[in-house]
């Protein structure tokens, strides 16, 4: 035997039906903390903001350029090499 029942309810009617507390306040105070919180940072995620902040990462001149390599060297082959001035 099979039952097929169809139930055409909104979800609002659903919880209503099930006892279910209503959340939409809650949710929409949250949506409106997240949307708030979004345009805040948005500026960030600019163009110009990424170039500024992986323009920071890159070393700016010779000797930074070559402290890093020796820094990758010497933690690949251990501290043993020691770099030349």
């Amino acid at each position: 035997m099979k039952v097929t029942v169809e139930v055409d309810c909104t979800s609002f009617e659903a919880r209503q039906f099930l006892g279910l507390p209503d959340i939409q306040p809650m949710q929409a105070a949250v949506m409106a903390e997240v949307e708030k919180k979004v345009l805040a940072e948005i500026g960030r995620f600019s163009p110009e903001g990424l170039l500024k902040s992986w323009v920071s990462l890159v070393p700016q001149n010779q000797q930074q350029i070559q402290d890093s390599f020796t820094a990758m060297f010497k933690q690949g082959f251990g501290a043993s090499i020691s770099p030349t001035n």
